[in-house]
């Protein structure tokens, strides 16, 4: 009997070794355990820790870095697997959206951080002023952009979306294989 996926691939000959059932029972379950909330709530939790610690190397360094790009992806993707723990495409999404914001978010603090530096003023009212200024925000956005950042942005949303989703294990497949069936042969069945 063939078996045919929604994406329209026949199935017969792959993996005859799996168990239907227990892989039905297993993707159940994972389903079940998704968490768009906590997928959420861990890509904004990790973008913002990343783009804290751009800045802080940056402001440190004195240096703009922008491979930080692909630890804030990485880190995000990791973030939304473990929380979320999702195997859908909204997993994905949700890590490439944080992976992007927490770029432009390092990028932000790390102006931020350079204007308290030359102004000799607190962060906070740094903020403030460009809180109530966005044009200047953007300003110093567009000033501080460079061509290879989209390369390393790109880096990162790719990362925060291939990280997010939570695949198969070796160990799930192990768990759905079929039991193997014992055949003992007419010698062995006469000898009891």
């Amino acid at each position: 009997m063939n078996h045919v996926t929604p994406e329209g691939e026949d199935t017969s000959q792959q993996d005859s070794g799996t168990d239907p059932v227990k892989l039905e029972r297993l993707m159940s379950e994972r389903m079940l355990n998704q968490s768009i909330p906590f997928a959420i709530l861990g890509g904004l939790m990790a973008s913002i820790v990343g783009a804290v610690i751009w800045a802080a190397i940056t402001t440190a360094t004195g240096y703009q870095i922008g491979f930080m790009a692909i630890g804030i992806g990485l880190l995000v993707g990791y973030a939304v697997n473990f929380f979320g723990k999702g195997m859908t495409m909204p997993f994905a999404v949700i890590g490439a959206f944080f992976a992007l914001f927490g770029c432009l978010l390092g990028n932000f603090l790390t102006i931020l951080f350079a204007f308290s530096q030359v102004e000799d003023s607190s962060i906070l009212v740094v903020l403030v002023a460009f809180v109530t200024s966005p044009s200047l925000v953007f300003e110093m956005m567009k000033e501080t952009f460079s061509p290879i950042d989209l390369l390393f942005y790109g880096i990162a949303v790719y990362e925060g979306y291939r990280f997010s989703l939570r695949p198969l294990t070796e160990e799930d497949i192990a768990s759905v294989q079929k039991s193997p069936v014992s055949v003992q042969s007419p010698e062995s069945e006469a000898a009891k």
